[in-house]
């Protein structure tokens, strides 16, 4: 069982490009880290769509061969990590339907909390659904809108979803971009010569040489076509609800989300924990690759140096054959490896940027101290996690987020540490700057930001009553990757 909060999903668009269709399949490379589950890549020539998807990574799916058959000025693409919906072909995206409108693809990332509501209402009255993804429910309700022109279907439909989303979106001549009106998940606009571009974070423009022009703003629809750019709003002015977890994990370091660096904001996670607990140490180690960026704010504010005492192997694919003995943590072990010179007789503070279930921690920690380290003090740069998260990003239960049903001196105990701190919620706050009033923080604070219908409600309030009795840590749980 992985100890990590999953990514979400990336979505990728552009319009007016000969080669659409290998920019997508670049601006996917450059997002697989949001999503490994499944990809595809839709076009539109003007006249029609195409689209190939399948499971599997990026690299793994597309070919000189595959892009051949995807003609075309106009693509979107989609890296998914499953949050709504089981992990399977049919749920892959984009999603391509015919209705009275003409043909259109879908991308998306996020949750639409209201989707199973929606999605009851339109089996009454008559719609067959393919998946069982949240996403559907957007086709279906633009297939069935009466208006007059695909974007005022499309402006209807999305207007009347709810929770969190990004959505590139596609008819024959015609890219559509969407956002929901808290922000909750990034979505940048950039230019690449006279094409337009859409995608889930700026390291996409980045590998195209695409400029940044802008973010889509929080609930509006960007049209694009031969006429230019137009804007629409689906939805009146709403608090903003940007994911801090964004930041503190899900984007990459080279990215710039909601307005601002990655890379700088994680320096400052950092630099505010040694802040906030530093200790007498040697050595400033991170868990690579995630704590990378806080162990170095980390070991400039406490004047520590930084090295490399863990080796991640990159080689290492989705699945490895274990052997038939059992090597005990096999599965930290098969990414992870300790630099014993580096370790040895040292007072090691070891940085990560979460802690979840706590069992992949426990294994490093015991992976440190075997390789010789004389103090292991783990340091956390986020606060912790005591709630699941309902806007996109795939969490454990109420019940298995271990700072949720435990003490920090138990949490210590349990990963081995001779001490254990995270950084508070206010020091995650001043990471972000002058505009911390517009993120979310549930995942830290149980206050959720966007109402849930009843169905969903329920469901929340069984999750959060999970913890009535205390959950028991385990001395061993299976082996998993990290």
């Amino acid at each position: 069982m992985l100890d990590k909060f999953r990514e979400e999903c990336g979505v990728f668009g552009i319009y007016g490009h000969t080669e659409a269709a290998k920019l997508a399949y670049l601006g996917l490379y450059a997002l697989q880290h949001r999503g490994q589950e499944s990809a595809g890549i839709a076009t539109a020539d003007g006249v029609r769509i195409r689209a190939v998807r399948d499971m599997g990574y990026v690299n793994d799916i597309f070919d000189q061969a595959t892009i051949a058959t995807l003609p075309g000025h106009v693509a979107i693409g989609h890296t998914r990590y499953s949050t709504a919906g089981e992990s399977k072909l049919s749920n892959a995206q984009p999603i391509v339907i015919d209705c009275v409108h003409g043909q259109v693809a879908v991308c998306h990332n996020g949750n639409i909390v209201n989707a199973t509501e929606i999605r009851d209402r339109l089996v009454k009255q008559g719609s067959i659904f393919q998946t069982n993804s949240d996403t559907e429910v957007l086709v279906h309700l633009y297939a069935r809108s009466q208006a007059g022109t695909f974007d005022d279907a499309l402006v209807e439909s999305i207007g009347q979803l709810s929770g969190a989303f990004s959505f590139a979106v596609m008819v024959k001549d015609h890219l559509v971009a969407a956002r929901d009106p808290h922000g909750f998940r990034p979505l940048a606009l950039g230019k690449l010569g006279d094409a337009w571009v859409v995608c889930s974070e700026t390291c996409a423009l980045d590998l195209i040489n695409a400029t940044y022009v802008r973010d889509v703003e929080p609930g509006e629809v960007v049209v694009i076509g031969a006429d230019g750019l137009k804007s629409r709003r689906a939805f009146p002015p709403a608090p903003l609800s940007h994911c801090v977890f964004e930041h503190v994990y899900f984007a990459r370091p080279d990215s710039e989300v909601f307005g601002m660096s990655v890379n700088e904001v994680r320096t400052n996670l950092g630099r505010l924990l040694a802040k906030e607990s530093g200790v007498e140490a040697d050595v400033v180690v991170p868990v690579p690759d995630s704590g990378v960026c806080a162990a170095i704010g980390y070991a400039e504010e406490a004047r520590l140096p930084i090295r490399f005492g863990l080796i991640r192997n990159h080689y290492v694919g989705r699945t490895f054959i274990e052997p038939a003995q059992s090597i005990r943590h096999f599965g930290v072990k098969v990414k992870l490896n300790p630099v014993k010179s580096i370790l040895v007789g040292k007072r090691v503070v070891l940085v990560d940027d979460s802690l979840v279930r706590g069992t992949t921690s426990r294994k490093i920690v015991k992976m440190v101290r075997a390789a010789g380290a004389a103090a292991v003090h783990l340091r956390i740069s986020c606060p912790p996690t005591v709630s699941p998260c309902f806007y996109g990003v795939d969490t454990p239960r109420r019940s298995e987020l271990i700072a949720a049903t435990h003490s920090l001196e138990e949490i210590r105990k349990y990963v081995g540490a001779d001490s254990v701190k995270y950084l508070s919620l206010s020091g995650l706050l001043d990471a972000v700057g002058p505009r911390r009033q517009s993120y979310c923080t549930s995942c830290y604070t149980g206050q959720y930001p966007v109402a849930f219908p009843r169905d969903e409600n329920a469901h929340l309030q069984l999750s959060l009553r999970l913890d009535v009795t205390k959950r028991s840590l385990p001395e061993e749980e299976p082996e998993g990757v990290v």
